[in-house]
């Protein structure tokens, strides 16, 4: 009997100790909530209530199709991340795709340049040596169709979208050539182009070498390096870098760009964010001495990011006098982050600062020598460095039906130059070259 009474206190023991565990299973979320110790506790709180309200639209919305479940994520995302800053974006499949074709400066397409003109699409020039070129389009046709639909169908964006495509895709154009009203069709084959961010590369009067980046790529750093080694085998006497409109791009690019001016080591940008991994040095890593000519970054409030990055850092370390306007403000860092499916969350994660330690985001960088230039003046000057082929005045004229502009900032960087190399004459007791 006493063995029968100790088996079966034993089993109340086992049973007691299987319902305290199972009420301890049940009540430990509550409990660890309470105490601040459930790890996503505002994670599964804030999830719940998106729940109970896409649940809640979905069942009572009155057009079931506007309220389907993928719709509304989709939407309850954009409105998630892009509320955050104005930088911050979700990146749906095809955003995402164009984002870092933008990125990397090379895309699928025929290879010619476009405008619209009195609603009319023009061929400005075909890329040399690209296949839009070989298939004989020329500089002023009219783009009449696109694979048998009208042309203006979708406008100008509408036009490149469909003109672009998989490499190795065939595209059917239909063109008007105004000088024999000849209208023609022409079948191309889609090949990578790459875009040119290095532009306008010449010497400029009294020796002055003149470079214009328009964004920053994957591939800028290498076109700069080629045109500057290009300039300085002429044996300019300064140079000219003009940022003017850049909205920036690459960070890794704007470092590549700057850093032939700095000796290797030294920092050329510093990144602060919130995390560990986003605290870094960028630092140059070029060999051989920099270059020391005396050098003019022109700027305006069209300069953005990683156009700053390097107005920034030539100006905060004496490489560079910096001419122009105050650049837009724009030093954060943005992190794309892969989702399924294609998709991604383009995200603010850091902002930047200049060698000094200066903060770039909303502030801009201030130019050395303030020469502002009328909302109408960037216009045209924006037209006029966009079309080298105009730069007849005549030709302008008749284009746009109005007189170029004269472009101070440019003006004021030579006589900055001018000035440099005099003082430089003086202190070393020789006379201006």
């Amino acid at each position: 009997m006493p063995t029968v009474t100790r088996m079966f206190k034993r089993f109340l023991t086992l049973a007691a100790g299987v319902v305290l565990g199972a009420v301890l299973v049940e009540a430990w979320p509550r409990v660890a909530a309470a105490w601040s110790l459930w790890p996503d506790r505002g994670l599964s709180r804030a999830s719940a209530r998106v729940r109970e309200v896409m649940k809640l639209v979905h069942e009572n919305h009155v057009d079931g199709a506007a309220a389907g479940y993928d719709r509304l994520a989709r939407e309850a995302l954009h409105g998630m991340v892009e509320s955050l800053d104005p930088h911050s974006e979700f990146l749906e499949k095809e955003s995402r795709a164009g984002f870092e074709e933008d990125l990397s400066g090379e895309f699928g397409g025929v290879g010619i340049q476009v405008e619209t003109r009195q609603d009319r699409i023009i061929v400005i020039a075909p890329v040399a040596g690209g296949p839009g070129e070989r298939a004989g389009i020329q500089r002023g046709d009219e783009i009449t169709s696109i694979d048998g639909r009208p042309a203006e169908a979708g406008g100008l964006d509408g036009v490149v979208g469909r003109l672009r495509g998989p490499p190795g895709t065939k595209v059917n154009v239909g063109l008007l050539r105004p000088a024999t009203r000849a209208s023609l069709a022409v079948s191309v084959t889609r090949e990578i182009i790459r875009i040119e961010s290095v532009r306008g590369i010449r010497v400029l009067g009294d020796g002055v070498g003149y470079v214009q980046l328009t964004e920053f790529t994957d591939h800028t750093g290498e076109q700069f390096r080629r045109a500057l080694g290009g300039l300085l085998a002429l044996g300019v006497r300064g140079l000219v870098l003009d940022l003017r409109n850049n909205p920036g791009g690459v960070l890794e690019a704007a470092v590549e760009v700057a850093e032939p001016f700095f000796r290797r080591g030294e920092r050329v940008v510093s990144i602060r964010g919130r995390s560990a991994r986003d605290q870094e040095e960028l630092l140059a890593s070029a060999e051989g001495p920099p270059v020391s000519l005396p050098v003019v970054v022109l700027v305006n409030a069209g300069s953005a990011s990683a156009a700053e990055i390097v107005a920034g850092a030539l100006k905060d370390t004496g490489r560079a006098v910096v001419v122009g306007e105050r650049t837009f403000g724009k030093g954060s860092v943005q992190t794309v982050f892969p989702l399924d499916g294609g998709e991604g969350v383009r995200l603010t994660t850091a902002h930047y600062l200049t060698p000094a330690g200066e903060r770039i985001h909303e502030r801009g960088v201030t130019p050395h020598v303030e020469v502002v230039m009328t909302p109408d003046e960037d216009a045209r000057l924006a037209r006029q460095r966009a079309r080298p082929d105009l730069a007849d005045a005549a030709a302008f004229r008749a284009r746009f039906g109005e007189e170029p502009a004269a472009d101070r900032q440019l003006e004021t960087a030579l006589a900055m130059l001018e000035g440099l190399r005099w003082f430089a004459a003086r202190a070393g007791g020789g006379t201006v070259p």
